[in-house]
């Protein structure tokens, strides 16, 4: 964005202000600082940077929206899409701060784009309009200014990488009061003013979570007041604390958010069970305790999910585990995006609930604990994929998480073990993947990408046992070979007899006897037993004479 005519001739470079006049110039702050007071020894400065900014991109459709909206409508853009522009990245999600009726702007946009419009707060002003163009879906929000002007308005919001705005009107006009470019470009996320955070506690997460997403440092003093303020995190909106966490686990680098979320006392407020599991010891092969090894099965799910994506990296393969995962499993890579990407509710995709499913898996761990008696004295936590799966049920409850989800993520808390344990046998029949997914419906696709990260995670930095993970690998790729590629035969085979044929051939009485033999006969055919109607019914004809004869 253009810095104002009469410093441009300082563009790229830091210069101190007097009475808004130049008194120094320099390549760093201080040096300007420095330049000025010898200049005017006596008067205080103002050190900023003046930009140099190739032009910046925004939609096409921002010029349907001056057109839409009254030529003397105060109106900015601000927040998160300035932010995003100054980074290069694609602009979705745009806020608007308007001097006046924020709802009649965004029924004229609304209107002007054939988009759909919402009233997101009668009281405070606020409208959405949602559309989508040429495949991506773009969000619009208008707000009333909040405060007397703009500056207020952008001195109330959380961080001053968001409290960027321009002018509509002239979107080369940067207006940045309290220095958000300058923490842009130092990688900084800082609060607008000391008590951003007390005034809501959601924002330490957010913070955090732009942190792992921009891969910026949260500076000091904001840390401190995120730390003290981690306590009343519990008493605001249950439905925003869901919404800024479930996106730390969605976004970049989730270890490090939830490191940083643990480490700011943030964590045992969103997920409380996670923190028994600080210190839960475990038996060889693991060397993590169990809140170690949790982060690393999210780190390894990252890698895996990186190596299994549509556009396929070859720095992640090379690495020879991940590797042997990329040449067994890398065929389903367009099916895979797909899935993860389905939207289970709402605008929260398949892929961030199984990040949040790997955070919870092991969770019932430390309430299933039991040690063997000596010399082994192996530790043991029988049955805690059970107990665990009706733990993550009750967190994401509290969390006002949906049913599908609370469903999804306990689907895959409970069987979390089957890929492993199926690994274990000699072979993997038709019958045994005809079992597992007619237990775990879609959620076994991401169980059996929770299985391979932990594994990975068993082992910590080094690899798992060559033949172990050669199973391991081999085993998931049927399993997914089996659901992508062949659903017909092993997955849902199509029904060769019905409820009714069952009634009149045998006489059977409607109820669920007829639905169990309905489930036996279609498992017999899933595993190649039965191919037709004819056997379909001879095998019914052979278990029911059983049943007679043991009655």
């Amino acid at each position: 964005m253009k810095p104002p005519s009469h410093l441009r001739p300082y563009a790229g470079r830091w210069i101190a202000l007097v009475q808004n006049r130049v008194a120094g110039v320099g390549l760093t702050a201080e040096a300007a600082r420095t330049a000025a007071q010898l200049s005017r020894p006596k008067e205080k400065s103002q050190v900023i940077f003046v930009p140099n900014h190739p032009p910046l991109e925004f939609p096409d459709f921002i010029a349907e929206i001056r057109q839409a909206l009254p030529v003397n409508l105060p109106i900015w853009l601000v927040g998160g899409a300035i932010r995003d522009a100054l980074l290069g990245c694609r602009l979705r999600d745009l806020d608007f701060a308007v001097e006046g009726d924020a709802l009649a702007a965004a029924r004229a946009v609304a209107a002007a784009l054939q988009a759909a419009f919402y009233p997101l707060d009668n009281e405070r002003d606020v409208g959405r309009v949602l559309f989508t163009r040429e495949g991506t879906r773009f969000t619009l929000d208008f707000a009333r200014l909040r405060g007397t002007d703009l500056t207020a308005d952008l001195a109330a919001r959380d961080f001053t990488l968001n409290a960027l705005a321009a002018p509509l009107t002239d979107l080369e006009e940067l207006l940045d009061p309290l220095g958000g470019e300058a923490d842009l470009r130092g990688k900084v996320i800082r609060a607008c003013s000391p008590h951003a955070i007390a005034d809501d506690p959601v924002r330490g997460v957010r913070a955090i979570r732009l942190a792992a997403q921009l891969n910026f440092r949260i500076e000091k003093e904001t840390r401190t007041a995120i730390r003290a303020q981690a306590a009343k995190l519990t008493q605001t909106s249950v439905e925003r604390q869901r919404d800024e966490f479930i996106r730390c686990l969605g976004g970049p680098r989730p270890g490090a958010a939830l490191r940083a979320l643990e480490m700011l006392g943030l964590l045992d407020k969103l997920a409380p069970e996670t923190s028994p599991l600080k210190g839960e010891t475990q038996s060889p092969p693991h060397v993590f305790d169990v809140w170690e090894h949790t982060l690393a099965v999210i780190t390894r799910l990252e890698e895996v999910l990186t190596v299994l994506a549509p556009r396929h990296d070859v720095d992640a393969a090379s690495e020879l585990t991940l590797g042997l995962v990329s040449v067994q499993l890398g065929r389903h890579r367009q099916v895979l995006a797909q899935h993860l990407n389905n939207l289970i509710s709402s605008d929260r995709p398949a892929r961030w609930l199984l990040m949040l499913a790997a955070l919870l898996h092991d969770i019932g761990k430390p309430g299933t604990r039991s040690v063997e008696p000596a010399p082994r004295g192996r530790i043991r936590f029988f049955n805690h994929d059970l107990l665990g799966a009706e733990m993550a049920a009750r967190r994401l409850n509290r969390l006002h998480f949906s049913g599908d989800e609370v469903k999804r993520t306990q689907t895959i808390v409970a069987h979390h073990l089957r890929p492993l344990l199926l690994a274990q046998e000699p072979e993997l029949t038709r019958r045994a993947i005809y079992r597992f997914f007619r237990d775990t419906g879609e959620a076994g696709v991401d169980i059996v990408l929770l299985s391979l990260a932990d594994v990975l995670a068993t082992y910590g930095d080094g690899p798992p046992p060559q033949d172990e993970w050669a199973r391991q690998v081999e085993v998931c790729a049927k399993l997914l070979g089996a659901y992508f590629e062949s659903p017909a035969e092993t997955i849902l085979p199509p029904p060769l007899i019905n409820g009714h044929d069952l009634i009149t051939e045998f006489g059977m009485e409607a109820g669920p006897e007829v639905g169990k033999l309905l489930e036996a006969i279609r498992e017999a055919q899933a595993a190649g037993e039965i191919t037709d109607r004819a056997a379909a019914l001879d095998y019914a004809r052979q278990h029911l004479g059983k049943a007679s004869n043991q009655s």
